[in-house]
């Protein structure tokens, strides 16, 4: 399902580039395979007459995805101090949200958000609860190509002092009502009013799309 303001043509090239990377896995000859691969090719086509990322890297990148094709996952730590929220500046757009990251193979999802949060921020931190469960391919522009899952943990400081990283310039806190310009695939205001909502009601189930 396409949501509003979301390319139709991602949509397809998407879903392409998952069904070839599926069918590779499992394909059992050279004459299913060649057109799987140029199935891939069209993906990366359709990518890069859209983008300004050359067609060759893109094609290389699906190439590196072994195995069924399924969502990447993607950690967030909402972490509160005196009512306002950590967030760190991207180096990439400079731009906020809060600290996080892809997830790591073998890592607990908990471990992963305090080690992301620590990376970026400076904090030490212990999760409390899971805040919500997110699409994060249905929330205005898609994070990256491949289709995404986020989760969001609302986490206790239990040391450290904000410092930057080398993904980050900077980690401060800002109250809800004054926030600076997000990082929208990141972070954006659906997932900030979802903390604030919990932090008002700490029985508030998780959220989930």
């Amino acid at each position: 399902m396409t949501e509003p303001n979301f390319p139709r043509w991602l949509d397809w090239a998407r879903e392409i580039q998952a069904l070839a990377q599926t069918g590779l896995t499992f394909c059992q000859n050279d004459y299913d395979k060649e057109r799987l691969q140029r199935l891939l090719e069209i993906a990366a086509e359709i990518a890069a007459h859209h983008t300004d990322l050359p067609k060759e890297s893109l094609q290389q990148n699906f190439l590196a995805q072994p195995g069924y094709a399924t969502p990447k996952v993607d950690v967030r730590g909402a972490v509160i101090r005196d009512g306002k929220i950590l967030l760190v500046q991207e180096r990439s757009d400079e731009r906020w949200c809060m600290p996080g990251g892809w997830a790591d193979v073998g890592e607990r999802p908990s471990e992963m958000v305090v080690r992301e949060v620590w990376e970026e921020s400076g904090f030490h931190v212990a999760p409390r609860k899971v805040i919500g469960v997110y699409d994060a391919n249905r929330t205005g522009r898609p994070m990256e190509f491949y289709h995404a899952y986020k989760i969001v943990f609302l986490c206790d400081i239990t040391g450290g002092e904000a410092r930057p990283s080398n993904e980050t310039l900077a980690a401060d806190f800002f109250s809800f009502d004054n926030l600076p310009p997000l990082s929208s695939n990141r972070t954006n205001e659906k997932h900030l009013a979802e903390v604030l909502a919990h932090l008002r009601n700490d029985n508030r189930p998780a959220a989930f799309d």
